[in-house]
């Protein structure tokens, strides 16, 4: 399998200080329509940091909370810890995608967020983003939207755990990647996966050589193919009659 240059395009960390206004992602995490001035106040109080490695935490949890971050670069997993101390997976956030929404009603951050890889971040002060979106209506119809966004989300992995078999989450996960990779302007067949066996088994409720057996059975069975971390999603229909989308899944894929 060949590398289309999609995820480097995705990780490429040259404009990590480049401005609102110029950033490929701005229509997935910035109200659309915005005009100038006010993408120049938004711009103004965004805080841009050096790139963070893999391992890193873009916050850990119970931190206080005092921003939001939008991922420019790169890939982060959330997690909570469990009352035997262990990690639990809650999210894996790409670029366009913001983090700690959940920590507005307690001030505090529930859950820790951890980069997969090299990320960078956009660091979005609430307290300012609260006056702007006063002045800005869009904006805090968007900071809505967002919020609405990430409770689908929840309740999407809740039905993805207590429902469906193993085969069903894991090309259910495969193809949520692969849609938003496509909202992203990159392909929706190949893509690198960031994230290890082992957060995805965590993830999805499964022993990590359950996951391993899966890949394998996918990929014998022509709906994927493996190289490394890169993958390809070969037969995406069979994909979605695994997890009973069916022609529904592929309109919804088609239009994202």
């Amino acid at each position: 399998m060949t590398d289309t240059g999609h995820h480097h395009k995705i990780i490429d960390i040259s404009s990590v200080k480049q401005a609102c206004s110029g950033c490929s992602l701005q229509q997935l995490c910035l109200p659309l329509g915005i005009n100038g001035d006010d993408l120049q106040r938004l711009d103004a109080l965004i805080k841009r940091h050096r790139p963070l490695t893999r391992g890193h935490h873009v916050f850990h949890l119970g931190d206080e909370f005092r921003a939001l971050y939008a991922i420019r670069c790169g890939s982060v997993k959330t997690y909570t810890i469990t009352e035997d101390g262990s990690e639990q997976i809650t999210g894996f956030h790409l670029p366009g995608e913001i983090i700690g929404l959940d920590a507005i009603n307690s001030n505090r951050h529930p859950c820790g967020a951890k980069a997969l890889e090299t990320t960078s971040v956009c660091d979005i002060p609430f307290n300012r983003l609260e006056e702007l979106a006063l002045l800005i209506p869009d904006l805090g119809r968007q900071l809505l939207r967002i919020m609405s966004r990430e409770i689908q989300a929840d309740e999407e992995l809740l039905t993805l755990l207590g429902k469906k078999s193993a085969e069903e989450r894991l090309a259910s996960l495969l193809l949520s990647l692969s849609k938003r990779f496509q909202q992203r302007g990159f392909s929706p067949r190949e893509f690198r996966l960031s994230m290890s066996r082992n957060d995805i088994g965590n993830y999805l409720g499964l022993a990590v050589e359950t996951v391993s057996r899966l890949f394998t059975r996918f990929q014998q069975q022509g709906l994927i193919e493996v190289q490394n971390k890169y993958i390809r999603l070969q037969n995406m229909e069979q994909l979605q009659e695994i997890t009973g989308l069916g022609a529904c899944g592929k309109t919804q894929l088609a239009e994202g």
